[in-house]
């Protein structure tokens, strides 16, 4: 009996402990991340989970959704985070507070910058400088043609669910192309690899962060520079592609309710080659988004500790 009740009072301070404890933290609960169709993305929504389950025992929901899909799912519950954002003025405008329901809000910079545009291989720029002008591109048109362009040259696009304005760019520049869309991120960078494999002909719409660019050194071509409102109207968009800083979004409702999640997810914050890091671990490496992001963790525990002061 005295054993008994010398068990209860340790395990009544223990229990008070915990309760003080998870008061103090809040309860983390379930956290559905939307998951957009590449590699980068991947690298930071896994990375932030990993740290989630592993600091606060929260339960990660990743959802492989488009982007346009991601935003929708604010409202209903479906989504709560959007990790990486491009920027999107027309979701900005349908589900930010200051513009529509108010479903979403911007909760920051993700620390990483985006960069969009232009690029051949290596090779062609090496063998042929002036291409990297696009004042030169329509003389070179017929080399970059395939069966499916005819007489045009082919422009490789990515997924067309990107943010992308290459067929009005062409459009609007006049010149001789034709977007074909890859279809993924991953048939982008295996057309880009047997380009300058095989010195064939290549241009298509890429970007950083992004850890092809550690193995293959793709050169940008120069289109006329990007300068505010070149790409406010989408079918006169004539300019290069701006330098991003990449955003964080997050579901209104999940923000309110506070907690161990939320607070992780403002704090959260890499640079392009933390990401690209984990992206080739994921890519090239053949891990699985867990252990790839178990690893970095592990290799970075000064960074994650930053993101938990």
């Amino acid at each position: 009996m005295v054993l008994a009740g010398c068990g209860d009072s340790s395990i009544d301070k223990e229990t008070k402990a915990n309760e003080d404890q998870q008061a103090s933290s809040g309860d983390c609960g379930e956290v559905n991340m939307a998951v957009n169709p590449w590699v980068g993305y991947e690298a930071d929504a896994y990375v932030y989970g990993a740290v989630a389950e592993q600091e606060f025992g929260c339960k990660m929901n990743y959802k492989e959704l488009k982007e346009d899909v991601s935003w929708q799912g604010f409202g209903t519950g479906e989504v709560d985070t959007v990790i990486e954002d491009w920027g999107h003025p027309d979701l900005e405008k349908k589900f930010f507070a200051d513009q529509g329901d108010g479903s979403a809000s911007n909760v920051g910079s993700l620390g990483a910058e985006g960069i969009i545009g232009w690029y051949v291989p290596p090779w062609l720029a090496k063998e042929h400088p002036d291409i990297l002008d696009y004042n030169n591109l329509n003389k070179y048109a017929k080399d970059f043609a395939t069966s499916e362009t005819g007489s045009k040259g082919q422009f490789l696009g990515a997924d067309p669910s990107y943010v992308q304005f290459d067929e009005a760019i062409i459009s609007n520049l006049g010149l001789d192309f034709q977007v074909v869309f890859s279809g993924s991120e991953a048939a982008s960078i295996t057309a880009f690899q047997k380009a300058e494999k095989d010195h064939t002909f290549l241009i298509g719409y890429f970007y950083e962060p992004q850890w092809l660019f550690a193995d293959i050194d793709l050169q940008r071509v120069a289109l006329p520079p990007y300068t505010d409102g070149c790409q406010d109207d989408p079918a006169k968009v004539a300019c290069d592609y701006p330098t991003t800083d990449l955003q964080k979004v997050a579901a209104t409702k999940w923000l309110d309710e506070g907690g161990p999640a939320q607070d992780l997810f403002k704090k959260f914050s890499w640079t392009n080659d933390d990401q690209n890091v984990v992206a080739k671990y994921i890519s090239e490496d053949k891990m699985s988004p867990e252990d790839a992001a178990a690893k970095w963790v592990a290799d970075n525990q000064d960074k994650v500790d930053a993101w938990l002061s």
